[in-house]
């Protein structure tokens, strides 16, 4: 997810420079909404990853 999100900034970002302001939006709203899923599952998965048994 993590590598989709950086992938869409930078899309965002060439498009933005090269006057594409609609895909350029679209890329980093895409982008977003990835970090964000991103952000969740890791947080998720520090909370309910899976736990050494301590014996």
């Amino acid at each position: 997810m993590l590598r989709w999100s950086i992938t869409l900034f930078i899309i965002a970002l060439i498009a933005a420079v090269l006057g594409f302001g609609g895909i350029a939006g679209a890329a980093a709203g895409i982008a977003e909404i990835c970090f964000y899923i991103f952000l969740i599952l890791f947080v998720l998965s520090l909370l309910f990853g899976r736990r050494k048994n301590p014996t």
